[in-house]
């Protein structure tokens, strides 16, 4: 069931600290003009029902906040889901640096740039930034308000949420020893 899927990615981005509270979103699409969110408010660990918000019209005001982000994502990628978290270190680096460059290994080969969308929180602005980003790589931080990860499925959108956290404090550490 789907949202045993949704539970399932959350449970590791709150033990992994990727999230926080009630923090961050994740959506799928379906076969249909729409995907599923998460609802305003909820816990990814525990997210309850998911909301059907449709790519074109009317969106329930109980969808999640970001909504407008993961739609415009759908509607101008081929992307089937969409992670949204906070994870510290990469909001840090992403309020200093323009862009991200991995130093490690991993981050090298799966994503040698991270691109730092810009926006406020649920605004049509940051809708389009991270759509524009996210349609030539899977990743990418808003400036101080987390990451937007994608993939065919949760798991490797959950994957690339992990590795921008883990590039970021590399790079963090690194800099520690200059």
């Amino acid at each position: 069931m789907v949202v045993d899927e949704f539970s399932r990615i959350g449970k590791r981005l709150f033990s992994e600290h990727l999230v926080g509270g009630n923090f961050g979103n994740m959506s799928v699409r379906d076969e249909e003009e729409s995907f599923l969110i998460t609802r305003s408010g909820s816990y990814l660990d525990d997210p309850g029902e998911l909301v059907r918000v449709s790519l074109f019209g009317d969106v329930p005001s109980h969808a999640s906040s970001e909504w407008r982000v993961h739609r415009a994502v759908y509607q101008q990628t081929r992307h089937r889901a969409i992670v949204h978290a906070h994870p510290p270190y990469a909001v840090a680096a992403s309020l200093v640096l323009e862009e991200i460059t991995p130093l490690d290994s991993e981050g090298k080969m799966f994503c040698p740039t991270i691109p730092i969308a810009v926006g406020e929180p649920g605004s049509r602005e940051l809708a389009d930034d991270v759509a524009d980003c996210l349609a030539l790589t899977g990743l990418c931080i808003a400036r101080g308000h987390g990451t937007f990860a994608t993939g065919k499925t949760l798991e490797e959108a959950y994957l690339y949420t992990s590795l921008a956290e883990h590039a970021c404090r590399v790079l963090s550490l690194v800099s520690s020893f200059q």
